[in-house]
């Protein structure tokens, strides 16, 4: 670590002082160096430096003061202790107190040497393990939704302004498109801020265990139940409860669910005594809901309490414009996670991810971008670095173009347009890939009007 890492030289023995100095200096380190105790403390109350090479004796302030200084108010620093009066019970002394090493005079520069590099290497990793876990901490509990799409951002604007009124939201959308990630985000801008929020997938349990999760039980309700248990609707009071996937709700749960609504009130399993609650509902599901109704998986009257304001939160493949700066804030979060160093994201792969349809919507591009951060040996995340399916084909699924499903024809024509660009519109290789013949072929591109291509 060249010219970063700061070390600190004290010694009252002014020629000692200067020796050392020469050779850290030699060594590449930025070196301040003073024979006075009283003026290392005063520089460590001006300067940060990551390691303190310290005279054990001398007058006025010693080496056990300056490392006691070091402990209180620069933790991540470490202290070397020299001294001319080495003895067994003062080196214990001062490893107990905090001393990184302990070295007697005389002694030979390659073993300093040697102790001060692997003091800086310690100072480095512990620098690095902080910064770690505060952009860890950066990712958690904090609600960012990255977005340049317009329609995503007017969403945006509407989740913030129905944030504080406290009414039931309905968030709609396919699974992956972040519903739970816009739950948090209406809480986080809600008067309930402070309070807590709790998510659980309605769909992940059976139904006695969901009635449980939700609604607690006393001791002895039922088999197993050894203690009293509170469930999440009562330990979400004050705060907001993410019913995810709500539709797969067994029909018994969903009337204890809308009288807790309606009465604001919860019974636990196994008591008769209601316990007031203030809840605020977000509920989502990625199934079209008025056919859950129709066919009777849902009931009407809990979807209109639940359904006050109503969020549809859009596939990736209509927010396509997202896909290069959710790239690259995948691309932080897994540096982070990994502890690397990557800094692009080739234009052949962020090309690759625009034409993809991502039927796994954000979680699988944050997947993809996660697998290249792990596979990445570079500076930079190439096409080698992409599941195989990508490396080979753009994948095409059949999403709605402009409100529409596209037709049988407008997916041929797309298809033989892509073999003819993969093969350098050699005919007789798109013929042979497609399986028809050549005047098969012809006839195709006459119909869909690609014959100068």
């Amino acid at each position: 670590m060249p010219n970063e890492t700061k070390i600190l030289v004290v010694d009252d023995e002014k020629i000692a002082v200067k020796n050392l100095e020469h050779i850290l200096k030699k060594e590449g380190y930025d070196v301040i160096g003073t024979s006075s105790g009283i003026n290392a403390l005063k520089l460590l109350d001006e300067q940060k430096f990551d390691v303190i090479l310290t005279d054990l004796r001398m007058e006025k302030v010693d080496g056990l003061q300056i490392l006691e200084k070091c402990r209180n108010d620069h933790p991540d620093s470490e202290v070397i202790l020299i001294t001319g009066y080495a003895t067994l019970e003062s080196a214990v002394d001062a490893m107990k107190k905090g001393a990184f090493h302990y070295i007697a005079k005389p002694f030979k520069l390659d073993l300093v040497r040697n102790i001060i590099k692997e003091a800086v290497e310690k100072v480095k990793l512990k620098k690095e393990n902080k910064e770690l876990r505060e952009q860890i901490e950066s990712f958690q509990g904090k609600v960012k939704i990255i977005t340049q799409n317009i329609a995503m951002q007017k969403l945006l604007e509407t989740a913030k302004q129905i944030s504080p009124t406290d009414c039931n939201i309905l968030l709609t959308g396919e699974s992956g498109t972040g519903k739970e990630l816009f739950a948090k985000y209406v809480h986080f801008n809600s008067k309930r801020a402070e309070g807590p929020f709790f998510a659980i997938n309605c769909g992940a349990f059976t139904e006695e265990l969901l009635s449980s999760e939700l609604f607690g039980h006393e001791k002895g309700a039922f088999t197993g139940a050894l203690t009293m248990k509170k469930g999440l609707v009562e330990m979400a009071s004050g705060g907001t409860l993410f019913l995810d996937e709500i539709t797969e709700m067994p029909p018994s749960m969903q009337v204890k669910l809308l009288r807790v609504i309606q009465e604001k009130e919860v019974l636990r399993v196994g008591s008769t005594v209601p316990i007031k609650v203030d809840v605020r509902f977000i509920a989502a599901t990625n199934r079209d809901i008025s056919k859950a109704i129709k066919n009777g998986d849902f009931r009407e009257d809990l979807y209109f309490r639940i359904n006050v304001v109503s969020l549809k939160i859009p596939p990736l493949s209509e927010r396509r414009d997202d896909i290069p700066i959710l790239c690259y804030h995948f691309l932080k979060k897994y540096n982070a996670v990994m502890k690397k160093n990557i800094k692009e994201i080739s234009s052949d792969v962020i090309a690759i991810l625009q034409e993809y349809d991502f039927p796994g919507n954000i979680r699988e591009l944050e997947n993809i971008i996660e697998r290249g951060v792990a596979l990445c040996t570079g500076n930079t995340i190439n096409i080698e670095q992409l599941p195989e399916d990508l490396k080979v084909i753009s994948i095409k699924t059949f999403r709605k173009k402009d409100g529409k499903i596209p037709s049988l024809d407008e997916q041929e024509k797309t298809y033989i347009q892509w073999v003819l660009k993969e093969v350098n519109n050699s005919k007789t290789l798109a013929a042979q890939i497609l399986g028809i013949d050549r005047v098969s072929l012809w006839r195709k591109l006459k119909k869909y009007g690609l014959e100068s291509d």
